[in-house]
């Protein structure tokens, strides 16, 4: 895969400062090095150390990603939200993992994606996941789909740019209509799957805006809720509203009450911004509610 950048500088500049600007790291600069990348200026193969001058035309060649073979195809389908050739973002139903892992090696997200990937006889075969979701949390994952997509959408995680909001029920009538609860994130001790809030944890926030309450069954009492995430821990919307005293309805594993039936958490990511530097466009990805939330959300407009 090939990506071009004009210098439009006017002193003379580094190759390898130019396009570590645009997002090109070490690990990249070596990854073409080593297995059959080049850069390019005008069409000629140069070191990192050459210099560009205005109006020289940059060019980054990638080496094909083949795929591994421990990874194995599932061909089912999935639900693709976006996709161009260098992005995909799926609607992910709850019950399927994210990656392959000691649960599950060959029905997760990414066995299902690259399965998709084969079908579209695509030259780079590895899913990069940007964002990932609990095993029973729906909605909206991104992938890139090569290293250099995954490079530049890695550093806007870093840079806390990539906006994540979601959708859930918390049992009980939380009493402020907007809240913020930063609180530290790590392993509950003794414990491989759990987290919890502690003092050597990492550090973890939280927004969440009320979108409605629903007090008119005094058994069931539950607070829809918007939440953006601004750290990407593990279980954080979880933990947190554990934290706090309000743990999500069907959340058996944090102490949330199993109301309606539900047979998971009541958590569903539906909205995702980035900004997108190959079409220099933030794009805005958004899912509507899986049918069991949906089933929750009618009980409470009766």
């Amino acid at each position: 895969m090939k990506f071009s950048w004009t210098y439009e500088g006017d002193e003379d500049r580094k190759v390898r400062s130019f396009l570590q600007s645009h997002g090109v790291s070490h690990r990249m600069f070596s990854q073409m090095k080593h297995n059959g990348g080049a850069i390019l200026v005008n069409d000629k193969q140069v070191y990192t150390s050459d210099y560009l001058k205005k109006g020289d035309v940059a060019t980054i060649i990638m080496p094909v990603e083949q795929g591994n073979d421990l990874v194995v195809p599932d061909f089912s389908p999935i639900k693709v939200i976006y996709e161009d050739e260098h992005f995909l973002a799926v609607d992910k139903p709850y019950g399927v993992t994210t990656v392959p892992g000691h649960a599950d090696r060959l029905h997760t997200l990414v066995n299902q994606v690259k399965g998709h990937l084969i079908d579209e006889e695509a030259e780079d075969l590895v899913p990069h996941v940007v964002t990932r979701l609990d095993r029973d949390t729906s909605g909206l994952v991104l992938l890139a789909k090569h290293r250099f997509a995954h490079a530049v959408l890695d550093q806007q995680l870093q840079d806390h740019s990539v906006e994540k909001f979601y959708t859930a029920y918390v049992s009980g009538i939380l009493p402020d209509d907007h809240g913020i609860i930063e609180a530290p994130i790590g392993r509950l001790e003794g414990d491989f799957i759990k987290r919890t809030v502690t003092e050597d944890g990492k550090a973890s926030k939280t927004e969440y805006w009320v979108e409605k309450r629903y007090e008119q069954d005094a058994e069931h009492p539950m607070t829809r809720v918007k939440v953006q995430l601004h750290t990407g821990r593990t279980h954080q919307i979880r933990v947190h509203f554990k934290h706090i005293g309000f743990p999500l309805v069907g959340d058996d594993l944090y102490g949330g009450p199993l109301w309606y039936g539900l047979k998971r958490q009541a958590l569903h990511a539906y909205q995702m911004s980035f900004y997108d530097p190959f079409a220099e466009i933030t794009r805005h990805l958004q899912t509507d509610l899986p049918e069991d939330l949906t089933a929750l959300k009618d009980i409470e407009e009766n």
